[in-house]
C-alpha cells in the first residue's frame, strides 16, 4: 500500500492529549497544509489562526460550553488549535474549510501528531461571548468558523484498526 493511502486509512480522531507543546515549525507546516487545500474557484478566502495559548484555548472552551449548555466542555485540552475561518459571504466557505481541515488532519497524522475535528463554533460565532474571544484571536468579524483542528500528542495509544462502512457503486 502506498504511503498516502496508509496515512488515510490509519488516521483516527483523538480526544485526549498529553500536556506537551507542539513545535512552531510543526504548526507552521500544518497551517501550510491547510493553505494548500483546494478552494472553490481558487478563491482562498480563508484565514488560518494558530492558537497555542492554553489559557486562551480553555477560555474558548468555557465560552463554547456555556453557549451550548455543556459546562464541562474543554475542547479535549489540546496543545494547539488551528482555526480556519472564511468569509461569511463565500458560498463555498464551509467546503473550502473542510478540505483545509482534512489536509491538516492528514499532515498531522503523518508527523505523529494527533487531531480531532471541533465543529461547535459554526452557528455561534457571533454570540457576544464567543465573538469577543474570536476578536481577541484576530479572526475577522466578517468570517465564520465551520470547524477547528484540535492538535497534540495522544495521551493514550491510538487504535489504527477501525471498521469503516459505506457503499461503493461503480457505474461503467
Amino acid at each position: 500500500m502506498n504511503q498516502v493511502m496508509e496515512n488515510i486509512l490509519t488516521r483516527r480522531s483523538v480526544r485526549a492529549f498529553k500536556d506537551e507543546k507542539l513545535s512552531v515549525e510543526a504548526l507552521e507546516e500544518l497551517a501550510k497544509a491547510g493553505i494548500y487545500a483546494p478552494s472553490a474557484m481558487n478563491r482562498q478566502s480563508w484565514k488560518f489562526t494558530v492558537v497555542t495559548n492554553g489559557e486562551l484555548i480553555q477560555r474558548l472552551a468555557k465560552a463554547i460550553g456555556t453557549e451550548l449548555g455543556r459546562e464541562e466542555y474543554d475542547l479535549y485540552k489540546p496543545a494547539a488549535l488551528i482555526i480556519p475561518s472564511n468569509h461569511k459571504k463565500n458560498r463555498w466557505g464551509r467546503e473550502d474549510n473542510a478540505c483545509a481541515l482534512q489536509n491538516i488532519f492528514l499532515a498531522a497524522h503523518s508527523m505523529g501528531i494527533s487531531s480531532v475535528w471541533i465543529n461547535q463554533l459554526h452557528g455561534i460565532c457571533d454570540q457576544p461571548g464567543i465573538r469577543e474571544l474570536l476578536n481577541e484571536m484576530e479572526i475577522p468579524e466578517d468570517h465564520v468558523v465551520y470547524g477547528m483542528a484540535a492538535l497534540g500528542y495522544a495521551a493514550d495509544e491510538v487504535h489504527k484498526e477501525a471498521e469503516k462502512t459505506g457503499q461503493v457503486h461503480f457505474v461503467v
